[in-house]
């Protein structure tokens, strides 16, 4: 059965109600498209005598064309949600300055992207040995942290902050990460000076007693002020993956998700043809945002390199 070329759906509506909307077939556009253009209407010419215009006889009027019916359409209804079912509550002062610096930073700060995916098992084999034989306790994060230091000690160009004044580049031989950590007013990035000098259990202290004070709102403006790279974590928080916002001046930030454990296939000696077995292995997902201007892709992929060699290997970070 062929349907015709313009289907109105008022036919079939109750009541004999106009549709909103009507069909038109490939033919129906068809013709549409392919019919001529009428021709503008000329404006009648004015008279030149008044005699003659007299003498002629009056042009019949035409009767008026009838005008079709408009389109009922229901007027748009804006719901608003009732005052008493919201709150407003004023930015407080952190939250004023976290969204004009990181709504700066994404507008004028050219990011990109690199991740890498990190094996965690041997993290995790060291920390039992700390905690039984040493009773030292030890997160994964301040591997990360340590990690990120000896990676940027290496890596010296992703230590560095961009001036956009002097339109310059400046690099630090102290690497002072900053550590994000979540307070009720807002995200603080509390500063571990000098950390690629630092042990794991100082890193471990030096983090937990500015956390605390931060959520505390007891640190003093040095203390939260400057860094040269910033690490967040949102592995604690189920997150395994995840993109952060550059922190400016700052040149680079580590996101850093959680450990998920994984199927992976067994390698294959190409000498001897021998073929592992598939295991199954921890493993975690970095991502450096970087600031173009003071990195390249090149860079950034040399810094991640190291990271990952030195996390694969964490016994590197005793030496």
């Amino acid at each position: 059965m062929v349907l015709s070329t313009a289907v109105r759906l008022a036919a079939s509506r109750p009541s004999g109600r106009s549709s909103l909307i009507n069909f038109l077939g490939k033919d129906g556009w068809a013709a549409r498209l392919s019919a001529p253009v009428p021709a503008p209407v000329a404006a009648p010419a004015a008279t030149t005598v008044a005699a003659s215009s007299a003498a002629a006889p009056a042009a019949p009027v035409a009767a008026p064309q009838p005008v079709a019916s408009p389109i009922n359409v229901a007027p748009e209804t804006v719901t608003t949600v009732p005052p008493s079912m919201y709150e407003d509550t004023p930015a407080s002062n952190m939250r004023k300055i976290i969204s004009r610096r990181l709504t700066e930073s994404k507008a004028t700060v050219p990011h990109f992207y690199t991740s890498i995916e990190i094996p965690l098992d041997s993290i995790l084999s060291l920390r039992k040995v700390l905690a039984k034989e040493f009773d030292t306790k030890v997160s994964v994060n301040d591997f990360i942290i340590k990690a990120s230091a000896l990676a940027l000690r290496d890596v010296p160009e992703v230590n560095g902050t961009y001036d956009a004044k002097s339109q310059s580049q400046r690099t630090f031989e102290s690497v002072d990460i900053s550590v994000a950590v979540a307070t009720p007013t807002g995200l603080i990035t509390p500063i571990v000076p000098s950390t690629q000098g630092l042990s794991l259990t100082d890193i471990s202290a030096k983090v937990r007693d500015l956390a605390t004070r931060a959520r505390d709102n007891k640190l003093a403006p040095e203390e939260f002020q400057g860094g040269t790279f910033t690490i967040s974590n949102l592995g604690m928080f189920g997150i395994s993956e995840f993109s952060a916002v550059i922190n400016p001046p700052q040149g680079a930030i580590l996101a850093v998700g959680g450990g998920e454990r994984k199927i992976v296939p067994g390698s294959v000696n190409v000498e001897t043809g021998e073929k592992e077995k598939p295991r199954i292995q921890t493993t975690m997902t970095a991502r450096l945002s970087a600031d173009r201007r003071v990195v390249d892709e090149a860079t950034a992929a040399l810094f991640m390199g190291v990271l990952k060699e030195y996390m694969n290997q964490p016994k590197l970070m005793m030496l």
